[in-house]
């Protein structure tokens, strides 16, 4: 069954979904994904609701097209081993900064699993509470499975709905993360105001008069000498910070590949040539 993600971890999202799950509901449930059924879609403390538009069905006594209400929660992480997990983030630099700057660490499966928890969905028991309000018994039916795949393709561009469905709000996170020492030490950073800027009197440099004009020979023969070596620019402490604030997928990134990736090799690409010349 092809996959309908972007990101290892919506990825990996999709793949929970269909090594514990009915794979025809699932295919079925494909089709119900797109904006023409899903009608409504919302997530609120950790709560996945959406108005799915359903199907004419005699057979269940369906004979007007109707609108099901489903409800999704992932089983969430308890609040004492989130405050162990914040504490073991909050310890790793490159985790921390990755974090703090919308991108998910490569890494956060593994360092989740050393403490024996999981963000990403691992098994059924992490989708046990759904509903559905068709009459279909069966769960997931095609409308709940249908909201998972729409679920996924959001993961792609924010991952930390991640944490959001297992009972943790970015804002938690964010400020947890930003009171750990390495976080602060980040955040100071990250939060250095940027330079006032001066108003100009026009969009173009216009050239200043000079009192007295030098003779020809004094401008092609000037006293001061430009100097042998220039003092090479110091690098930043945090390689293209901005640019990796929104994370690999961005609102405005409609591309297949990280948005980050394809900058730093941008940057890569500026950087020798410079070297070059």
């Amino acid at each position: 069954m092809a996959q309908q993600s972007k990101t290892w971890w919506g990825q990996r999202f999709i793949a929970a979904l269909e090594g514990c799950m009915d794979a025809g509901r699932l295919q079925r449930g494909r089709g119900y994904s797109g904006d023409s059924r899903i009608l409504s879609f919302d997530i609120a403390k950790a709560l996945v609701s959406a108005k799915v538009r359903g199907n004419v069905n005699p057979y269940f006594g369906v004979y007007k097209e109707p609108k099901y209400s489903i409800q999704i929660r992932l089983t969430p992480i308890p609040d004492k081993e989130w405050k162990k997990a914040i504490t073991t983030l909050g310890s790793n630099a490159a985790l921390v900064s990755q974090l703090l700057m919308g991108e998910m660490p490569e890494r956060i499966d593994e360092v989740f699993a050393g403490m024996r928890l999981h963000l990403l969905p691992q098994s059924r028991k992490d989708f046990a509470q759904t509903d559905c309000s068709c009459p279909d018994y069966a769960n997931p039916c095609k409308h709940i499975a249908g909201v998972y795949y729409r679920l996924a393709r959001m993961l792609d561009s924010d991952p930390f709905l991640l944490f959001e469905l297992r009972g943790l709000s970015r804002e938690h996170l964010h400020r947890a993360l930003a009171k750990t020492p390495l976080g602060q030490a980040l955040v100071a950073m990250m939060d250095t105001p940027d330079a006032a800027l001066e108003p100009a009197a026009s969009f173009f440099t216009r050239p200043e008069p000079v009192a007295t004009a030098p003779d020809y020979q004094a401008f092609w023969t000037g006293r001061k000498r430009l100097p042998s070596e220039i003092e090479p620019a110091t690098p930043p402490v945090v390689s293209g910070i901005l640019v990796r604030k929104a994370g690999d997928y961005p609102g405005f990134w409609e591309r297949e590949n990280s948005f980050i990736e394809v900058m730093e090799a941008l940057f890569e690409r500026v950087r020798v040539k410079s070297k070059m010349k």
